[in-house]
């Protein structure tokens, strides 16, 4: 069921809201703000502070509408304290097998971070719903492309996503994570607004023209 929903939330705007260092405060607007925009896949990276109560707040901030997960999950433990918190997904910076097998036996879904196939195809093993590409705008959309070659599984870039490559990343990939250029700490919600709309449009432009090329 949450594949299901995580999937129709990634058809609607395949875009994973990355909420580094955000605020208890702070989480009730930019939650609305991004589900304006139909970006409804929430990710609190665990180095925020209060990692958990932020993720337990947005998690009920948001039920029914949005997705809240936890990214920068290093340990099976820190799997089972998001589980608790009510997270629903778990991203990670590597690929560890042990998280990736403590999320599928929490029923949650399993983005782990990889940059080679052997990484990818040790995280597949292990039973990962999807692949994070770390850090991706270092090596750009013609590497996941070779990549898909041998590795079938929906893959998202992550790390240096701009509004000047995302149609690109868009091309390779099932889905993206952005942060500093979609929130950052004490970014004014009139900004947050300003971009969620930038990057959605273009998201939005990338699925018409393919739908267009479809028929």
């Amino acid at each position: 069921m949450k594949q299901r929903l995580f999937e129709q939330y990634l058809d609607e705007c395949p875009i994973v809201a990355i909420l580094r260092g955000i605020t208890l405060a702070e989480i009730p607007a930019v939650c609305d703000i991004l589900h304006e925009h139909r970006i409804n896949l929430l990710e609190v990276p665990l180095n925020t502070p209060n990692a958990l109560e932020a993720i337990a707040l947005a998690a009920k901030h948001s039920e029914g509408r949005q997705l809240v997960g936890a990214g920068t999950v290093l340990t099976s433990e820190q799997v089972k304290l998001v589980k608790v918190a009510g997270g629903q997904f778990i991203i990670s910076p590597n690929t560890e097998a042990a998280v990736i097998h403590e999320t599928v036996r929490q029923e949650m879904l399993s983005m782990p971070g990889f940059l080679t196939p052997s990484e990818a195809l040790a995280a597949l093993a292990a039973g990962a719903h999807y692949l994070k590409l770390f850090p991706a705008g270092n090596f750009g959309a013609d590497y996941i492309k070779n990549l898909r070659a041998v590795v079938k599984a929906p893959i998202f870039a992550v790390g240096g996503v701009t509004s000047q490559n995302l149609a690109e990343f868009l091309e390779v990939c099932r889905g993206v994570g952005i942060g500093g250029n979609l929130f950052k700490p004490g970014k004014s919600l009139e900004a947050i607004h300003r971009d969620a709309s930038l990057f959605t449009q273009i998201a939005a432009r990338f699925r018409e023209s393919h739908v267009k090329q479809a028929h």
